[in-house]
């Protein structure tokens, strides 16, 4: 197994290559520069899709086309696997993820083909759905929310080739439209589900019942603007809230620190899970879990002229799906309990800690930075921390 270290290094975080990272303003209270301003710092990077607080944002930031083709740069499959120690060539066969974005991306499954080719992956079961459950009749096209679903759908494939994929196509953005897909996924037979978007500021802005079918495990990004900023679906506690973090490598020993974009906080006015039992939040504390959420290659062919780089929580949410797949017992699964229950020595075999870094300024305390020891290991924006194995899934 390779080993991860947990270091901070700005540079590195400032120097990787991205072309789709957060929607938005800078974090509150930040002391770390957002992915947004550093890519608008170099000049290239555009908003993927409008940002409208307590309305669902896609969390996509994109860079100037043909900035790095021919070239494939950032995180590939292989680096996904073996830092997180995964059994993508063995596990995940029968496991039905579904991911749920509006409108249509027309060219999502031969954009997932080219991925799949590229990195030697096979050729994946993949399908397509509107919101009615019909292989017709899509929504319109949109680049910005086609770029996300290409990427979810990618993610998911980087770590679990032998997963079924059914990207669920909501018609609008309108709550009605994407509460019906989230429905759908589960009745075309989903038991885990991952959703590219966010309603920052509102944990209204969905009705929580459509993310709670027994058996089914729900993901979200826990938001891409920093601490104190995150919204629905992923301050449910039916749904694992999903943060982000940096991923470098140096000889074969890869390293993860917090990502700056991360979403995490304490939730006002949502219930507390039974389960979640840290000190310093008597609402819902934000996030679970994380993943890589900076630096990853992906192809979109339709908006954006085939293999940019990408950023932001969605990417670790489609990676947390995919690790869910490779476990295989989502019907047993009670959202992110399994992650805050574990014991202390199984949380150190089964998760890697992220000991470093913040997304934001908090008073220096756990919920918006790593490392503090103050709630064992355990950071608001990287969650529990990243997969190492399957086991705590």
């Amino acid at each position: 197994m390779i080993g991860l270290v947990r270091v901070s290094s700005a540079a590195t975080m400032i120097a990787a290559g991205f072309s789709l990272a957060a929607c938005g303003g800078a974090p509150v209270g930040t002391t770390a520069l957002p992915p947004q301003q550093i890519a608008q710092a170099q000049g290239a990077a555009q908003p993927a899709c409008p940002h409208i607080v307590g309305r669902p944002t896609c969390l996509a930031l994109i860079e100037s086309k043909g900035v790095i083709s021919p070239a494939v740069a950032g995180w590939e499959p292989s680096d996904f696997q073996t830092a997180y120690n995964l059994p993508s060539s063995t596990k995940g066969s029968g496991q039905i993820v579904a991911v749920v974005n509006p409108y249509d991306n027309p060219n999502v499954s031969s954009d997932l083909a080219a991925y799949r080719t590229e990195f030697s992956l096979g050729t994946g079961k993949f399908a397509k759905y509107n919101q009615e459950g019909q292989k017709k009749n899509y929504p319109a096209p949109n680049a910005g929310w086609g770029s996300s679903a290409d990427l979810e759908a990618e993610m998911v494939s980087a770590v679990c080739p032998k997963c079924t994929i059914y990207l669920i196509e909501a018609t609008t953005t309108g709550v009605s439209d994407l509460e019906a897909a989230e429905v759908e996924a589960v009745k075309l037979g989903a038991h885990i589900v991952s959703n590219t978007w966010i309603c920052y500021d509102s944990d209204t802005c969905v009705d929580s019942s459509d993310f709670d079918a027994p058996g089914v495990v729900y993901l979200a990004p826990s938001g891409s603007e920093g601490y104190n900023k995150t919204g629905a679906p992923a301050v449910f506690g039916s749904v694992v809230s999903v943060g982000g973090t940096v991923l470098a490598k140096n000889g074969s020993t890869y390293s993860e620190t917090v990502w700056p974009g991360a979403g995490a906080g304490c939730a006002t006015g949502v219930t507390k899970p039974s389960w979640q039992h840290d000190p310093d939040c008597t609402s819902r504390t934000v996030a679970d879990v994380s993943a890589v959420a900076q630096n990853v290659a992906v192809y979109d062919s339709y908006g954006y002229s085939g293999w940019n780089t990408a950023s932001g929580t969605v990417l670790s949410v489609a990676l947390n799906a995919g690790v869910f797949g490779l476990a295989g017992n989502a019907r047993s699964q009670n959202a992110a309990e399994n992650f805050w229950t574990l014991s202390k020595k199984k949380r150190n075999k089964e998760m890697h800690y992220i000991s470093s870094g913040n997304d934001g300024s908090c008073g220096g305390e756990y919920l918006c930075q790593a490392g503090t020891k103050q709630f064992g290991t355990y950071s608001g924006p990287a969650g529990w921390g990243t997969p190492d194995g399957i086991k705590a899934y």
